[in-house]
């Protein structure tokens, strides 16, 4: 497999496991808003919300530093790919479909109240902005899976 591509995933990869884990319980100045988070996930409601959106991911990333010098098995391509796809597929659905297409006025309002004070560069739009750390995941999830096209198209 070739290094650098594998070297890309692997940290794209790091990168998003521990956002998944950490962005909602570090303070991190204006990219996120842990007060509007807490408030929107009272109770345990954010660390089983932290733990079962972290876990998969977490599995993916073990297993590709376990399996990183002998190569990928086939099981650990489709995991990625299944796991990365689906990830993808709830960024969409929650930010971009409600941002470019759909107004969802319950998504905005719960954003507000999560997100108002974040840093963001793009302009409101259906009473949603995604903000500046989110859309940092987003476009890690997209050339996380750009790798990973590249590694399976050389895999076969």
């Amino acid at each position: 497999m070739h290094s650098i591509t594998m070297n890309a995933l692997l940290a794209l990869q790091t990168f998003i496991v521990l956002f998944l884990a950490f962005h909602d319980w570090i303070p991190l100045g204006t990219l996120n808003n842990l007060p509007g988070v807490r408030a929107a996930n009272p109770g345990g409601k954010l660390i089983t919300t932290t733990i079962l959106s972290a876990a998969p991911y977490a599995f993916g990333l073990a297993a590709s530093i376990f399996y990183f010098a002998p190569g990928y098995p086939e099981w650990l391509f489709w995991w990625l790919w299944i796991s990365y796809l689906l990830l993808f597929v709830g960024q969409l659905r929650a930010w971009w479909i409600p941002y470019l297409f759909v107004p969802d006025p319950q998504r905005a309002a719960r954003y507000h109240l999560m997100f108002g004070p974040t840093h963001t560069f793009l302009p409101r739009r259906n009473g949603i902005c995604p903000n500046t750390l989110h859309v940092l995941l987003h476009l890690s999830t997209i050339a996380l899976l750009i790798a990973l096209a590249v590694l399976t198209a050389q895999q076969r």
